[in-house]
């Protein structure tokens, strides 16, 4: 890639996230204006951006777990609110053609209905970004929006495996049978590779050598090879491991795939105005969301929050653009209109989301209408039950923590972790837990605090963490008490800085017991080499 490609992109790049967009929007603006300035994409950036989508896609299956997805809310919601994104957008573009507008005027409808499917789709990498700055992934209305993504990127992938020239060899049915039955292979590569650069090489070899080049070999998408291969390890124990040692390497080849997007072609006037149309049905995409996820008996503010997460436009639907033009199904000038409104989508979406507890504040009333009775378990309000002290994080410490203040103020305890299995596991152990997140705004709004907090426990040993949880207490219980646990003395001087009562140093604790019991050993010796003698004499 040459020099001033990389240049380009990272200088505006960086100027997109001064202002708070992902930086693939510099991408695409680094790419119009180099085409602007003459230059064409080339085979090493095709390539790069082929090699980015297969980690893409090879990351996507790693993280699909299928519980995720069998919640109704999420597949029937996503399905439903695609096929009606199609239909709408499909008909609205048909329509701007029967008015001669350019561009879209030569559209059939099969066109229009698959470009409907490309401006269906959400923002993975927005979304994700905006709940972890929130810290609302582990929460209900964070779960629901990833699962959805997670699905409508499955009908990307499904999209990309049947947009091809030929059909596949027959010896596809082995072959794929063959990478299947090798997935215990895969986890005992997985197991044994360290956390260095073996582990990234072998996510690689898996990716690119064993998925992408193999279906490739029988006529079918490479694509598709990367996500089955990832898909064989989603229920590993290292495979969010090898996810996130994957992503950086993902990210940085991606850039290529936007440059390429941008070098094939800077926006004109017509593209710029299709874009801004295709702007207008943000605001529809999100209330269809809502609309669904509130048939599914979710609250209106979870579905709320859940639908402004997704409401803008996909680099996914760039990928199925790209392919589109390849095929010949579209005109290249598609690529560029999808592309100014997927960065203007960011650019609308960042305030949106910095706003949405204003905003619902406004609109509660209205959406509260939505609503249907009763409301899904998962989203209904959590009663603690005469709960006075609550611990947050049901591990090691939080289960010790638990048992020793029920022993010493009897049923009042109340245990909190935002794992499934954490909170089966010690609902199977007697324990009183629930899941929930102190970091989750949602949470707080759902737990019925009609009984006085005294004591807030916090059993984690992630020091931000637990520093953004103080001031979540200090907002919704600010009469409580707080105790955390720390791991390092500057840990627990900022903990007592930000409002914590008491803070124990873990390691110091930790170290002080282990000699306790080691002297306790010596004393124990002691005594029996002092009575040894006496007790042969007699």
């Amino acid at each position: 890639m040459d020099v001033i490609f990389i240049v380009a992109a990272f200088l505006l790049g960086f100027a997109a996230t001064l202002v708070r967009l992902p930086p693939l929007v510099g991408y695409l603006v680094a790419g119009f204006t180099l085409h602007a300035l003459g230059y064409e994409s080339s085979e090493a950036i095709d390539a790069v951006a082929d090699l980015g989508v297969l980690l893409l896609l090879f990351g996507i299956g790693l993280k699909l777990k299928l519980k995720t997805l069998g919640r109704p809310a999420v597949w029937a919601g996503a399905s439903i609110h695609m096929l009606t994104t199609i239909v709408v957008i499909g008909s609205f573009l048909l329509l701007l053609g029967s008015l001669g507008l350019p561009l879209a005027s030569d559209l059939s409808f099969g066109q229009a209905a698959l470009l409907g499917f490309a401006f269906s789709f959400s923002s993975t990498v927005f979304a994700v970004k905006a709940l972890e700055e929130r810290n609302e992934a582990a929460s209900l209305a964070g779960r629901i929006a990833i699962g959805i993504l997670i699905v409508q990127d499955i009908f990307a992938v499904a999209f990309l495996t049947f947009a091809v020239d030929a059909p596949p060899s027959w010896w596809a049915i082995p072959v794929v049978a063959a990478v299947v039955a090798a997935r215990p292979v895969y986890a005992w590569l997985l197991s044994r590779a360290g956390h260095g650069e073996l582990l990234i090489l072998l996510g690689l070899c898996l990716a690119i050598g064993v998925g992408a080049e193999t279906f490739d070999l029988v006529g079918l998408k490479p694509d598709l090879g990367a996500l089955v291969v990832g898909l064989m390890l989603a229920n590993h124990h290292r495979a969010t491991e090898l996810a996130d040692k994957l992503l950086g390497f993902k990210d940085i080849l991606l850039i290529g795939f936007f440059l390429s997007i941008g070098l094939g072609g800077a926006p004109g006037a017509v593209e710029l105005g299709l874009a801004g149309i295709a702007l207008l049905v943000i605001p529809l995409k999100a209330l269809g969301f809502i609309a669904v996820l509130t048939r599914f008996r979710l609250r209106a503010r979870t579905s709320w929050h859940a639908s402004v997460t997704l409401a803008n436009f996909s680099e996914f639907g760039l990928i199925v653009a790209a392919v589109a033009i390849e095929r010949g199904l579209i005109d290249q000038s598609w690529a560029a209109t999808i592309a100014i409104a997927i960065a203007i989508s960011f650019a609308l979406a960042a305030p949106l989301n910095t706003t949405r507890y204003v905003l619902y504040t406004m609109l509660a009333e209205r959406l509260l209408e939505l609503e249907r009775s009763p409301v899904d378990p998962d989203d209904a309000l959590i009663d603690p039950a005469g709960a006075q002290i609550l611990v947050f994080g049901m591990g090691r410490i939080g289960t010790g923590a638990y048992d020793e203040l029920v022993r010493r103020r009897g049923q009042v305890v109340l245990g909190l972790d935002r794992q499934d299995d954490a909170v089966a596991a010690n609902a199977a152990a007697g324990r009183r837990v629930v899941r929930g997140d102190a970091l989750d705004n949602e949470f707080w709004d759902r737990l019925s605090l009609d009984n006085r907090v005294e004591l807030v426990v916090l059993a984690t040993n992630d020091h931000r963490a637990n520093l953004e949880a103080v001031r979540r207490i200090k907002g919704y219980v600010p009469e409580a008490r707080i105790a955390a646990a720390a791991l390092y003395p500057d840990e627990r001087r900022s903990l007592a800085e930000a409002g914590v009562d008491t803070a124990r140093n873990l390691y110091e604790e930790a170290g002080q017991g282990l000699a306790d019991d080691a002297c306790d050993l010596l004393d124990l010796i002691d005594r029996t080499r002092r009575s040894g003698p006496s007790s042969a004499g007699t």
